[in-house]
């Protein structure tokens, strides 16, 4: 007995000091494991990863960019069905427990002693659990992170309520296909919000979360509709959530999940690549995922009728010159289907509206081709008819082409529709109701050989209103509005006529048009020439400009001197380190980009002040708060000195150039006011925050020029501008050597355009494409929808102009008889009065000079 007794003692000694040794090893645990826990109230702070959206002018979605897709909610504006099947999926009792459900973890334990492993045992881990895990730690499986992760669960439950909690849970968890919170994922799987969905819909996400790539409705549809049908909707039946009844009903929905991406209203996808690396220069390389919401200057309508002018505008040109050749071929097997052939396609994307297709038979005047998603169609001659040969004699089996899907409304005949009705507002409804019937064929067709570039400016203010960078964004992210370094040839020449007017010359000076030879170093020659081969003699500058006489540039050019022009040409906002330094400048050879043309035509067009592209009006962050709103140095006819009273912008750079005000510089001291001089008349007062624009160009210059590119159109190489049937529509055309580039830049009703079409490899557009011909008629599309409703522009002379008769030979004619009407400024009156007739009998033989 003495020795059962002592077994038993030192058993019980045994024992305790086994439970002591636990109970330090635990306190010692949880100490250690307790002094690393995070601060969970960084989680009432959490900024979960959102992407960022860009918005047109008026709201409309332009571009969604991120990783992820993440829309957070608040737990309020979930339905309770919704909560209901996460409860029943992942945490019945979360309300009632305090972050750990001990039933859950003994049954995790007995699962583990039983099966003898630890991977893949449900029931052991709650929302709140699920929560920590998520955001702060990892998902390895081991004791010590299962005994933080309970801890840390425990430690939120006190500090954070339970709604909270949920709310992170439906906002943190992943969804697969890269969706994260309920809302992204009820969006993507259902293209519907919250409040929109079906009972088959809310079960079938809640189910997710346990499996999100291998088991979501798209990846496995009969794995998700099992977990849906027998456990989600089991669950909430046995919880009393739901009734046996609408349990069943939801059980006999078919699964119907499909991929739905957020649409994009406002199609400009190089304006929204624009913001992209604007945002990621001026926040840092993580505003992708901060959830800005950036608004852009761009007008929808205008951007929609860009995307259709280019495309038109390209299209038109490409089909002038023929069938190229086919993209690439295929190599076919001889037993290869249709299902297998459009597989090829999945890796060639559309552009623009030109679907690829692999040629599957060809013969007999004909083609059948199939498209990425296996549909076959047949063309014959009629769809190829633009080519002027049989689809058959252009491709054959195994090529890739393109085809373009045309839908020609049809209309019906008088009396076909509601002929019964006798009642007139049912008839009337009946039309309104019907959907409008379309004509569907197909084009056989083929990727333009030609680029374009269309820029659209506010003059006043820079603001950008359109802009396509190319033909296509899938095809080429090349931006040719703003990267794209070409020749803008007679284009140019506005810039160097108003170099000269600022030296004394006016639209009425009297300039050669005759040969020349200038001496380069080295013995070379260079004999510049009119584009039409002729001479004129001595003409008008104001024709000169009209009929875009080449020689006349050049002797301006050689006049007023290179240097002085290259400066005086840096004032419309044109890099001077482009401009060359020679008198080739004065034919266009500076390379320069689209945009920089049209910032430098929106001097004219807004009587002389230089102006600075932008394209970001306000950006504001996930809380709706505005961070950033645009201030842009404006025209102001009425500010004193080149600045006016106010702040000049300094500006950020984007593709060389600059693309968005950034900060104010110092605002200039105003003058010392001479003692002697009256007091100027006070101008009406401007906004605190206005920023005037700086002078660039005499609004007397600017005046001239509109008037004279006035003319261009009306009778000049841009007379096919007419049909818009407006007075203040002015422009140049463009052109290069060997018909390289083709420009239109011009101006009406506050929009500034400037339209570029060329190739990218810089070959020739083919004969005689000048700009008149492959840019003008884009710009013309774009414009008749930019100038609806838009008042016509005024064009009067500025103070410190009189107006005066000139002669043919440009001598003044007295008292204003007869003779052409100019405007002049005041100083050049008496330079004109001494001025004597040109009378150079030999005025068109070739005179040398040196170039250097």
């Amino acid at each position: 007995m003495p020795r059962f007794r002592r077994l038993l003692r030192w058993t019980l000694i045994a024992f305790a000091a086994a439970v002591l040794l636990g109970g330090l090893a635990l306190a010692t645990l949880y100490f250690v494991v307790s002094a690393k826990l995070p601060d969970v109230q960084a989680l009432r702070h959490v900024e979960m990863q959102e992407p960022m959206y860009v918005y047109a002018s008026d709201g409309r979605l332009m571009a969604l960019f991120g990783e992820t897709r993440r829309y957070p909610i608040d737990i309020d504006d979930v339905p309770k069905r919704l909560k209901q099947a996460f409860l029943a999926t992942e945490d019945a009792r979360f309300y009632e427990h305090g972050g750990v459900d001990y039933n859950g973890v003994a049954r995790a334990i007995w699962l583990i002693i039983k099966t003898g492993s630890k991977e893949g045992v449900p029931g052991g881990s709650t929302i709140t659990q699920q929560v920590a895990r998520q955001f702060f730690l990892s998902s390895e499986v081991t004791y010590t992170r299962k005994f933080a992760e309970m801890l840390l669960a425990m430690k939120m439950e006190r500090e954070l309520s339970k709604d909270e909690i949920f709310q992170l849970y439906l906002n943190k968890s992943f969804f697969g296909n890269r969706s994260y919170g309920i809302a992204a994922a009820a969006e993507f799987y259902y293209g519907k919000k919250l409040d929109e969905l079906d009972l088959d819909e809310m079960a079938s996400l809640a189910a997710i979360p346990k499996f999100p790539s291998s088991g979501n409705p798209l990846s496995n549809p009969e794995r998700a509709q099992e977990r849906r049908d027998d456990y989600v909707l089991a669950r909430m039946a046995e919880l009393g959530f739901v009734s046996e009844a609408e349990a069943a009903a939801a059980r006999a929905v078919p699964m119907h999940a499909s991929p739905h991406e957020r649409p994009i209203e406002v199609d400009a996808p190089y304006v929204a690549e624009m913001v992209r690396r604007e945002m990621i220069a001026r926040y840092g390389g993580d505003v992708l995922t901060r959830g800005y919401h950036v608004t852009t200057t761009i007008d929808p309508t205008l951007q929609a009728a860009a995307a259709t002018a280019t495309r038109d505008g390209l299209e038109t040109y490409d089909h002038r010159h023929g069938w190229n050749k086919v993209e690439q071929h295929f190599d076919l097997a001889e037993d290869e289907d249709a299902a297998t052939a459009a597989a090829r396609l999945r890796r060639i994307p559309a552009q623009n509206n030109l679907l690829p297709a692999v040629v599957m038979r060809s013969g007999n005047g004909s083609i059948d081709v199939v498209l990425a998603d296996a549909t076959t169609l047949t063309l014959d001659a009629g769809d190829s008819k633009w080519t002027g040969r049989a689809p058959s004699a252009l491709a054959k089996r195994g090529d890739l082409v393109r085809v373009r899907r045309i839908e020609t409304p049809v209309k019906k005949k008088a009396g076909a529709a509601d002929a019964g009705s006798k009642d007139g507002d049912d008839a009337a409804d009946g039309e309104a109701a019907a959907a409008p019937e379309v004509k569907v064929t197909w084009q056989l067709d083929q990727l333009p050989r030609a680029q374009t570039a269309l820029v659209s400016l506010n003059p006043e203010n820079g603001a950008l209103l359109a802009l396509t960078g190319g033909f296509s964004f899938a095809g080429s992210k090349f931006n040719r509005a703003t990267q794209a370094r070409r020749q803008p040839g007679s284009s140019f020449k506005p810039f160097l006529y108003a170099a000269a007017f600022e030296r004394g010359y006016n639209p009425a000076s009297i300039v050669l048009d005759a040969p020349v030879v200038f001496r380069m170093r080295g013995g070379k020659v260079w004999r510049p020439q009119n584009d039409s081969g002729n001479f004129a003699g001595p003409m008008r500058l104001r024709e000169a400009l009209v009929q875009s006489r080449n020689l006349v540039s050049v002797r301006l050019l050689d006049a007023i001197g290179v240097e002085y022009a290259r400066r005086y040409i840096s004032h419309f906002g044109l890099d001077e380190a482009l401009l060359p330094p020679n008198l080739s400048m004065s034919l266009g050879t500076a390379s320069l980009p689209p945009l920089m043309i049209a910032r430098g035509y929106s001097v004219f067009a807004n009587g002389g002040f230089r102006i600075t592209p932008w394209f970001i009006d306000e950006v504001r962050d996930r809380d709706n708060k505005v961070i950033f709103k645009e201030k842009p140095p404006t025209a102001c006819r009425s500010c004193v000195g080149t600045g006016g009273s106010q702040a000049v912008v300094v500006s950020n750079v984007v593709d060389g150039f600059n693309l968005g005000p950034a900060r104010p510089a110092e605002p200039p001291k105003p003058a010392p006011e001479a003692e002697s001089e009256p007091a100027p008349a006070e101008a009406a007062p401007l906004p605190e925050d206005f920023v005037a624009a700086p002078r660039a160009i005499d609004p007397r210059v600017a005046y001239q020029l509109v008037s004279m590119m006035r003319d261009v159109v009306q009778r000049g190489t841009g007379t096919a501008a007419r049909v818009l049937g407006r007075e203040d529509v002015a422009g140049k055309t463009g052109s290069t050597n060997d018909y390289r580039d083709a420009w239109f830049s011009g101006f009406g009703g506050g929009v500034v355009t400037t339209v570029w079409v060329g190739r990218d490899d810089f070959r020739s557009l083919g004969y005689r494409e000048y700009g008149g011909r492959a840019a003008l008629p884009i710009w013309i599309d774009y414009m008749r929808v930019a100038l609806e409703g838009r008042p016509v522009a005024p064009n009067d002379p500025p103070d410190g102009m009189v107006k005066v008769s000139v002669a043919a030979n440009g001598t003044l004619i007295p008292d204003g008889g007869g003779g052409i009407t100019e405007y002049v400024k005041v100083e050049d009156l008496e330079r004109m009065q001494n001025y004597t007739d040109y009378s150079d009998e030999d005025a068109l033989d070739e005179e040398a000079f040196d170039i250097f």
